[in-house]
């Protein structure tokens, strides 16, 4: 049972990163990846990705004090989701405005 938890942020945030990748790949094989007339919204564009990772690992740090869990796994865990939650937002400010 230790083995199944310790491993678990790995698979859970590995099939998120998997998939996020995948898509952004097939969106830039297409030629649809998101794309912005000004400099200034371009960068915020490019920048919601990383963005939503840290806004993750804040709030998996902060998780990890009130909670009875590894700080190593809502690290993990908050990153990943963080990084899915990205993704999202990358997707409809991609679409705004078009």
């Amino acid at each position: 049972m230790e083995f199944i938890m310790a491993n678990a942020p790995v698979v859970i945030v590995g099939g998120i990163v998997v998939f996020v990748i995948l898509r952004l790949k097939h969106k830039y094989n297409q030629g649809y990846l998101g794309k912005k007339k000004s400099k200034g919204a371009q960068f915020i564009l490019d920048s919601l990705i990383p963005m939503g990772m840290l806004c993750g690992c804040a709030i998996g740090v902060i998780w990890g004090m009130f909670f009875r869990i590894s700080l190593l796994s809502t690290v993990s865990l908050g990153a990943g989701i963080g990084f899915l939650f990205g993704y999202f937002a990358y997707e409809i400010y991609s679409k705004k405005n078009k």
